[in-house]
């Protein structure tokens, strides 16, 4: 009998990519499977069934796929955080910082409503500053974040402690360790 698959086990790793060194964990083979991809949601949704939920957030653009598969899971709509100028309408933005500078992600100003509960979703957890900058857009249109899901988690790069410092519930199926 052969051993059970685990949601890692439908992740490949791309070695150099997108530079030398980097180890990529890819989470398209996971998708793309459709016993992976099932498992997949419904582990990231589990620790939350019973919890008031009122909307999804997915951080681009993996989050979106993830994101959007948990919403729909959950009956509940789902909001798209994405780079700046991506978003037609009014919006909030919130700056975080890269490795090599600083990135932008934006909100519909409406998307949210003050008193709602939000899931924020997104594949990998490596330094935590775009779930971060996430969080703050969430916040400051009044909503409160009930957790925050991920596929990966990669602890050497401290996103999780990051996270759980603001006081954020952090579930992640697996973990990665190296870069």
């Amino acid at each position: 009998m052969s051993k059970a698959r685990t949601v890692k086990d439908y992740i490949r790793t791309i070695v150099d990519f997108p530079h030398e060194g980097i180890l990529f964990r890819d989470v398209t083979t996971l998708f793309a499977d459709p016993r992976g991809f099932r498992m997949c949601v419904d582990q990231l949704l589990a620790p939350y069934a019973g919890l008031r939920i009122d909307k999804v957030a997915g951080l681009e653009a993996r989050g979106f796929i993830l994101g959007g598969a948990v919403a729909h899971q959950l009956s509940t709509g789902f909001v798209p955080i994405r780079k700046k100028g991506k978003l037609p309408g009014q919006t909030i933005s919130q700056a975080y910082t890269l490795e090599y500078g600083e990135a932008v992600v934006e909100v519909h100003d409406d998307a949210m409503s003050p008193g709602e509960k939000v899931l924020l979703v997104d594949d990998l957890l490596a330094t935590g500053g775009t779930a971060e900058a996430g969080i703050r857009l969430i916040e400051r249109l009044g909503a409160e974040v009930v957790g925050c899901a991920f596929v990966v988690d990669l602890p050497e790069l401290g996103g999780r402690k990051r996270l759980e410092a603001l006081g954020m519930d952090v579930h992640a199926l697996c973990q990665f360790d190296g870069l």
